[in-house]
């Protein structure tokens, strides 16, 4: 093996001539080294570790050479024990590295990371501080995790802390990090410190995504729950600063500051923070947070005596000492209720029904009750309040009522009378219950008083809707006070008050249908019928329909009852005016009442015309009990005769189904005077508007009928027009669709995407038309002739051998002549003589 000319310890193979000679030419290339460095792998590791320093002299500033060498030096002593000195060469080979290396962070890490693994604490730490020193601070952020890692795998806190807190100087977003280590090794004194420094960084952004009320709760729950460790922080004014600030956790926070108290045994400042809490919550959901926990903690104080007695045996002190606590939990849970109702009125001062709540928890305590009703009339504004405002000044004068101090009363009320209120009605209304006060007390001439000083007229005049001007200005239009007025003057007054009362409400245009009624009546009890009239008179003129419509009736009422036919032409007058406007929804009671007075007082044609005139100014749906009407008293009037026009303009006016119904009795009618062929002709024209499908009745009543008193060519032809009207039924597409609208709906809706409309139509039409072919009745030729004098008894007997509903009827019925009938042989009867009057008998007998 040749050696190397001026370097005895350098040996080299006959395979190495060509890198050595390489290197010769060119000992500055780092390609060259690489090349041989690679050919040379296999060798020992001494003759590699011998070419890397060579190549390492002739190119100390080369990273590749430096990277790959220690890089390789660390594999060569991997395995071995950390006391080998051959790990003392690999780092006196960083330390060689690093004077020209020291701006390469990757040797740094890589130097500290093999130092980390040889445990050497002290020195680590060091070449820790100088790789940071030595390395631009843009390239810090990649020292600084290995060097955490390194600090916290030892328990040295010192160090530790020590470390963070410079690492913070260059990246303080990473605080919370910092702050969970701190926990980790309970410094929570510290922890608390910088999550609190944390908090008051406005430009602090959480990396876990925590939101500033989320760390504020970390605090809070820190500091409460370790009041011996955590003593650099106040902890009162932190939680009181985060009450004030984060209103959704109140009640949360006072909990939590008086578990601080209570955790650090001071328990009668928890007590006063309890008290406190429960004074100044706001919601309902915080206050019962809080009371919940005062409670308990009431539960636990009394439990933890008890105890404690049983232990060392009673004393008298303690025996005390548990009567008190017992007493003190159970005036406690008393003033829930109260506690309550401060909560919910400190949430919304104005809110009158928790006022007067308020007021019924202090009952039997007078003096509360007045502090109460005073502190709300004050408190309450009444354009701010949720409920009426002035039911507090009333319940507080009869609550001075009640205990009968009526002055005080007054006082309230006369105060309550100058109140601002937002709607005239509230003022009304202390007003009428100052007035009903003094009622009750009989004190009528007072009150009497009391409601014209309401009513009296304003300096100046104001309009009673113009909510810039203060009610008590627009109060002289209340109805509210004007009613109690006119009821007081009514009962206690005199006629002439009385009707001055009645006469100003009706000139201010402020009566109502009710209050002209009532005057009304007022006048008719006092016997002045004609002014009674007048006022009905005025009433009208205030009023248009509907409104009008009680005044109207009770005015003609009252008309007729007190001058009947007396004043007749008058009495006309009114009833024509009255039904003038009068909308069909209220003519119905006038017309009636006017044909009634025409029956009473004045002449039959007359009631006959408002009858005639009541079936046209009515409501389609009232046409038809009129015209029942009608007919009923034409009929008493004038006889059944004269009813016939009236059936006939029923039938023309009324709908299909009333004018069927109509027709039915016009017939029945018809047939009862033994007009026969009247009654057929009428159910002739009700047939046409009778689907034998839907109208079955009908035509059973239409053939039984003719049964009675019909003869077969009459139910031949009754039966021609059932199957003439039913073909016609049939053709009328329009008819046909509406059936089965109504008949089958649903599957028309399911089906409606599917198949087409016109194409269904004419689908249920053919079925319809097959329907009609089945239905024709068979013909049968058992029936010749039926006599119209057939007692119901023989028809009965005739049934039982010839149905009246199998009648033959050829198939082929063009012509009625062709048709064969069977003859019935009749039997003559004995005729008396007073039916042929002056005929001769014996020309009868040959007939």
């Amino acid at each position: 093996m040749p050696v190397l000319k001026g370097k005895a310890d350098i040996y080299f193979e006959e395979e190495d001539l060509p890198y050595e000679e390489e290197i010769l030419r060119n000992p500055y290339a780092v390609k060259c080294w690489l090349r041989y460095i690679d050919h040379k792998k296999a060798a020992p590791k001494n003759a590699v570790n011998m070419i890397y320093e060579r190549a390492l002299k002739e190119l100390p500033g080369s990273y590749k050479l430096w990277y790959n060498y220690l890089k390789l030096r660390r594999q060569q002593v991997k395995g071995h024990c950390i006391t080998d000195p051959l790990y003392e060469s690999v780092n006196n080979a960083f330390e060689r590295a690093l004077v020209f290396m020291h701006k390469m962070p990757r040797i740094w890490l890589d130097y500290c990371q093999f130092l980390m693994d040889q445990s050497k604490i002290t020195l680590t730490r060091r070449t820790f501080d100088r790789a940071l020193r030595a390395l631009p601070i843009t390239q810090h952020n990649r020292i600084w995790p290995l060097y955490l890692t390194f600090v916290k795998k030892y328990p040295l806190q010192e160090t530790a802390v020590r470390v963070y807190r410079r690492y913070l100087k260059l990246f303080p977003e990473n605080a919370e990090e910092f702050i969970n280590y701190l926990t980790t090794i309970d410094w929570l004194n510290e922890a608390a410190k910088k999550l609190a420094d944390t908090i008051n960084d406005e430009d602090f952004v959480s990396k876990a995504g925590k939101s500033k009320h989320q760390l504020w709760n970390e605090l809070c729950e820190s500091i409460t729950k370790n009041p011996d460790k955590i003593s650099d922080l106040k902890v009162e004014p932190i939680l009181r600063q985060g009450i004030k600030r984060y209103s959704d956790q109140v009640g949360l926070l006072w909990n939590s500051l008086a578990d601080y108290y209570i955790r650090g045994g001071n328990f009668e400042r928890a007590r006063d923070i309890y008290e406190e809490a429960i004074q100044t919550v706001l919601t309902v959901r915080d206050f019962t947070q809080v009371f919940d926990a005062y409670a308990q903690f009431e539960e636990s104080m009394i439990s933890a005596r008890m105890e404690t007695t049983a232990e060392i045996g009673p004393t008298e002190e303690d025996d005390l000492d548990l009567e008190l606590r017992l007493a003190r939990m159970e005036e406690l849970m008393d003033r829930r209720p109260l506690l309550l109702n401060s909560v919910l009125l400190r949430q919304n001062p104005h809110n009158v029904h928790e006022w007067h709540k308020r007021v019924q928890l202090y009952e039997g305590k007078p003096r509360e009750i007045i502090n109460t009703f005073t502190e709300a009339v004050q408190t309450v504004d009444p354009r701010l309040a949720s409920g009426k405002p002035h039911t507090l000044w009333v319940e507080f004068a009869k609550f001075y009522d009640t205990a009968g101090q009526i002055e005080d009363a007054r006082i309230i009320f006369e105060k309550a009378t100058k109140v601002a209120y937002v709607k005239v009605d509230d003022l009304a209304s202390v007003w009428c219950e100052w007035a009903e006060m003094e009622i009750r007390h009989e004190n009528y001439e007072e009150a009497i008083k009391l409601l014209q000083r309401a009513t009296a007229l304003p300096p100046r005049k104001v309009d009673y809707h113009d909510i810039s001007e203060p009610v008590q200005n627009r109060l002289y239009k209340s109805l509210k006070v004007w009613s109690l007025y006119a009821d007081l003057e009514e009962s206690f007054g005199t006629y002439k008050t009385c009707k001055a009362v009645y006469d100003r409400i009706i000139d201010l245009r402020i009566a109502t249908p009710q209050i002209i009624i009532n005057y009304g009546m007022f006048l008719n009890e006092n016997n002045y019928f004609e002014e009674e009239f007048k006022a009905y008179e005025k009433g009208i003129a205030l009023f248009k329909w509907p409104n009008v419509y009680d005044i109207w009736n009770t005015y003609l009422t009252k008309f007729i009852e007190r001058y009947g036919g007396k004043k007749l032409e008058r009495a006309r007058d009114l009833f024509e005016q009255c039904l003038e406007k009068c909308p069909p929804k209220f003519a119905k009671a006038i017309y009636l009442l006017y044909a009634k007075l025409e029956e009473d007082h004045g002449l039959a044609r007359h009631a006959m015309s408002v009858y005639d005139r009541a079936t046209k100014g009515v409501l389609p749906e009232e046409q038809y009990e009129m015209f029942n009407i009608y007919i009923k008293r034409a009929a008493e009037l004038y006889g059944v005769t004269h009813t016939r026009p009236i059936y006939e303009k029923a039938i023309e006016v009324l709908n299909e189904e009333q004018a069927r119904s109509m027709c039915l009795k016009f017939a029945d009618l018809e047939r009862k005077l033994g007009e026969i062929d009247r009654a057929r002709a009428i159910y002739g024209h009700c047939s046409q508007m009778c689907d034998p499908r839907i109208t079955a009745e009908f035509w059973q009543t239409w053939k039984d009928f003719e049964i009675q008193h019909g003869n077969e060519d009459t139910v031949r032809e009754m039966l021609r027009i059932k199957r003439s009207v039913q073909a016609t039924f049939n053709t009328q597409v329009n008819f046909m669709s509406a059936q089965m609208l109504a008949a089958q709906s649903t599957k028309e809706e399911a089906a409606s995407e599917e198949k087409n409309e016109m194409e269904k139509l004419e689908e249920r039409a053919r079925q319809l038309a097959e329907e009609a072919v089945r239905d024709q009745p068979k013909p049968q030729k058992g029936i010749l002739f039926v006599r119209s004098n057939t007692t119901e008894e023989e028809l009965g007997e005739m049934t039982k051998t010839n149905n009246p509903e199998e009648i033959n009827i050829d198939e082929d019925f063009e012509s009625d002549e062709e048709e064969t009938v069977e003859e019935v042989h009749l039997e003559k009867q004995a005729i008396p003589s007073a039916v042929f009057g002056t005929l001769d008998k014996d020309d009868d007998d040959d007939d």
